[in-house]
Formats: C-alpha cells, sequence, structure tokens
C-alpha cells in the first residue's frame, strides 16, 4: 500500500468533548535483526525521515573526522539536534563553527524564529531578527562543515546531494536500514540537505541497529561511531531538543534508557534496549497534535515505561487544547491497538 489505505485512525482531537479532527498513522516496531515485532497500518509505506535521519547523518559525519575537532558529548548531540533556538543552542552551534575558523554566514541552512517561545520573545523584545544559528538545524549544519574540513572535502558546496559528505550519509542511513542505497528515494529537506525517503519498517530498523549496532554485521568502526552517538544524545536530551519539549523529555525521564528523536511532518522514531528494538510512528497528515501522544501510547503497549516515567509524562500523553486566552477548550484522545507478530 502506498496511499492513505497504508493508515489506521490513531487519534481524535476533540473541542467541548465534541469530533473534531481524526487522524490517521502508521506505527513499526523492528528488532536489531529486522523482524516486524509489532505494527499498526503498513509498515512498508514510505516516508522521509527527515530529522529522523539526523544520528545516521552524525555517524557519517564521525566516519570523516569529525571527533578530530574535540567534540564532548554535548557538542556531538547538537550536531544530532532539532534544537528549540536557546542561547545555549546558539552559542554551542557558533563555537562548533569558529573551532574551523567559520562564522555563522558560512551555514546553509537558512534562518526561522526559535522553537522555543521565550527565545523568540527575547529577539522580539531585542529587535533581532533570527539567523542561521537559530534554526533548529544549525548544529547539524556546522558538523557537516567541520567534517568537510577534516575530510579535506569542498565546504562550499557541502549541501549538494552529489557531495562525498553526502553521498557517505545515504550510504549510512541505507546500511542501518539494511538497504541498497538506490532503494533510497532522496529529495531537499527544509534545511537544504538531502532527505531520505525509506519504509517505516527500514526507520525503525535504524534506529535498532543505533541501540545493538552489532546485531547488523556492522564494521567496527561504524559500531563504536553508533555508540558514541547514543551516548551523546542520551547524556544532553536538553541539547538534542529543548527544555520542555517532548524528545527531551522523554529522554530525561527514562535516564536517557528510552532515546527518541523527531522528524518533521509527523515522524518520530525511538530506540529501546533489552532487546534492542526500533520504533517509527508516521502520523499521515503531518500534523504535530498527537504525535508525542501516540509515541507514549506505543511505549505503553511495549511495556517499554515505567508507570512513575508514564506518570511523570501524563500531561503529553492526554494533551489538552488552549484558545488563545489560555482557556482550555478541548483535548486529544489517542486510540488504536497495535498488532504484534
Amino acid at each position: 500500500m502506498s496511499g492513505v489505505e497504508a493508515f489506521r485512525p490513531v487519534a481524535v482531537t476533540r473541542r467541548g468533548g465534541l469530533p473534531e479532527c481524526w487522524h490517521l498513522g502508521a506505527v513499526s516496531v523492528v528488532a536489531a535483526d529486522g523482524t516486524q515485532v509489532a505494527s499498526l497500518g503498513d509498515p512498508g509505506i514510505a516516508t522521509f525521515a527527515r530529522s529522523a535521519a539526523k544520528p545516521f547523518q552524525a555517524v557519517a559525519m564521525l566516519g570523516l573526522g569529525l571527533d578530530s575537532w574535540g567534540l564532548d558529548e554535548s557538542d556531538l548531540a547538537l550536531v544530532c539536534a532539532s534544537h528549540s533556538g536557546r542561547p545555549e543552542h546558539t552559542a554551542r552551534a557558533a563555537q562548533l563553527l569558529a573551532r574551523g575558523g567559520l562564522g555563522e554566514e558560512s551555514l546553509r541552512c537558512g534562518a526561522h524564529r526559535p522553537l522555543d517561545d521565550e527565545a523568540a520573545r527575547a529577539l522580539d523584545a531585542a529587535g533581532v531578527l533570527p539567523g542561521a544559528l537559530h534554526n533548529n538545524c544549525s548544529g547539524k549544519h556546522a558538523g557537516m562543515l567541520l567534517a568537510c574540513l577534516a575530510a579535506g572535502l569542498d565546504p562550499s558546496t557541502y549541501l549538494q546531494a552529489d557531495h562525498p559528505l553526502q553521498r557517505r550519509a545515504l550510504e549510512e542511513v541505507a546500511t542501518f536500514a539494511g538497504l541498497e542505497p538506490a532503494a533510497l528515494g532522496v529529495g531537499v529537506d527544509g534545511c537544504g540537505v538531502p532527505a531520505f525517503h525509506l519504509p517505516l519498517a527500514a526507520l525503525a530498523r535504524c534506529y535498532a541497529a543505533l541501540e545493538d549496532p552489532g546485531a547488523r554485521g556492522s564494521s567496527p568502526e561504524r559500531m563504536r561511531a553508533a555508540r558514541r552517538v547514543r551516548r551523546a544524545m542520551t547524556a544532553a536530551p536538553e541539547i538534542v531538543s529543548g527544555r520542555g519539549r517532548f524528545t527531551t523529555r522523554l529522554m530525561e525521564v527514562t535516564g536517557g534508557r528510552v532515546l527518541g528523536k523527531e522528524g518533521a511532518q509527523g515522524v518520530y522514531a525511538v530506540s529501546l534496549p533489552e532487546p534492542a528494538r526500533g520504533v517509527a510512528v508516521k502520523i499521515a497528515d503531518g500534523t504535530g497534535t498527537c504525535r508525542d501522544a501516540v509515541v507514549l501510547e506505543v511505549l505503553r503497549q511495549l511495556d517499554s515505561l515505567t508507570r512513575r516515567e508514564l506518570e511523570a509524562l501524563e500531561d503529553l500523553r492526554a494533551p489538552t487544547l488552549r484558545n488563545w486566552v489560555g482557556a482550555e477548550v478541548g483535548d486529544v484522545v489517542v486510540d488504536f491497538r497495535l498488532a504484534t507478530a
């Protein structure tokens, strides 16, 4: 299935207790060897991984010598981040660029308002327009530029799909997914770099392999890089996303046992231990209204969160809708059942 028939109902948005929007989604849960262990809808439906590909793009950068710049765990976490544009994010991105003698003008990701409301208001109050450092992908782009410098590659063309860095990133995503590189579709992401199109089950397999890279028969270099990426992301969850956001809270509440990473347009992926499994979720219409609640319900059904952890994330499991004056006017109700293999 390649269209809407690949998806199943996952949630309803209600206003005043009455249904207003119906959301469809698909879920894939795979073991480290690629075995499908649970699903909803068609796990073969293909979509763009978007920012959920960042950990594997970081593996490619490490393979080209990114670590020669002496990155600590928070630095590498920023390379994997879809950050909030807070000062701690922008300052670290600027520091990464400075290591290579570069400035903000070297970034080709474009500018947008910080995802963090407080940071956005601070810019407004100061009469300052957001710059490329505020882009949620600025850490990834800074890492790509440093990787190019480390490998002796042209940094001025790093966005192009045929650049050696981007070819290496495509190969890494394909390897973790258990696919041939030619099987991946390629588009352009919001920040300008290549975006990878692959089956939901293949994205889930990437995240299972991130938890247990040895299960894929990976090279020692790839295994070390994958473990380094996972360790960095779970050690600095506030850098990977931002204060109060789902990804940060999920990794903080679980003490890094669970790794999560968002992608644009309703994509989310999770890496789970003991046993190693990967989870990939796609909300069909790309809305973020129910995505986090759906992910938490998947993890609940997989018994991957403790009661204490579920309670700590309760506000995200059953989100409320508020109007412009802050009054509660609706809610999101998640309702689906995973099919197990």
